[in-house]
């Protein structure tokens, strides 16, 4: 995906810049589904999560409503954008959140708190984030890439760091590299990430759903937990 921007979408902190596709998408639907509690997680994870350990890594574990996602957090490689994902999740301001950007073939994206349940106006879905200010720590700081199940700091422009908004690369993109921030990696439950890259989106580009899932319901974060080991 080459960073040619096709879509500016103003925000509470900035605009987040959104790039070409691969491809253009070939589901379609019209409904949208009202505000709801999502269901109880699907997925075992610890009851307890750990501060920060000091150790080069950390793991974050994804419960997902179609299952678990578990990522290593760089935290040496990515010391300020690790510590404040990690806030974040400790605070909970991830649960229930809708998976609201999906392209198959390119990223699913998630953190936008308006999202939460499924509410707010799903128009400005993908315009939110949680007003922190992390400073863009990719290369030359680092070696990290987007490499398929590598996860990333979303931004507002391209090497401007970001705040809670991030997304998980369904397949290597490495024009993306050196302008958004690579924090983590998928060690386990790539399947999940791609059964959630598979539900059904909004495809038509003048929709102010487009890349969003049909139902807020098919496609949510449940609770993200914190550990110092896998």
């Amino acid at each position: 995906m080459a960073i040619v921007i096709v879509l500016l979408v103003a925000g509470g902190s900035g605009a987040y810049l959104y790039a070409t596709r691969p491809q253009t998408h070939s589901t379609t639907s019209t409904s949208i589904s009202s505000e709801t509690t999502f269901a109880n997680t699907p997925c075992s994870s610890p009851t307890t999560s750990a501060t920060t350990s000091g150790s080069s890594s950390e793991y974050a574990l994804i419960c997902t409503n179609l299952g678990l996602i578990e990522v290593e957090l760089y935290l040496q490689d990515a010391p300020k954008t690790v510590a404040n994902f990690i806030s974040l999740a400790q605070a909970g301001d991830y649960n229930d959140l809708v998976w609201h950007r999906i392209v198959p073939g390119f990223v699913i994206q998630t953190g936008d708190p308006g999202t939460k349940n499924g509410g707010g106006n799903r128009s400005t879905w993908g315009q939110g984030d949680s007003g922190s200010n992390v400073p863009f720590e990719g290369p030359p700081a680092n070696n990290l890439t987007n490499i398929a199940g590598s996860v990333a700091l979303a931004s507002t422009g391209a090497g401007v760091g970001g705040a809670s908004q991030f997304y998980i690369n369904l397949v290597n993109n490495p024009s993306l590299d050196g302008n958004y921030a690579v924090f983590g990696q998928v060690i386990g439950g790539m399947s999940v990430v791609n059964a959630l890259a598979a539900v059904p989106i909004y495809t038509s580009s003048s929709s102010p759903y487009y890349d969003q899932p049909t139902s807020a319901d098919s496609a949510y974060i449940v609770s993200v937990t914190i550990q110092s080991t896998p």
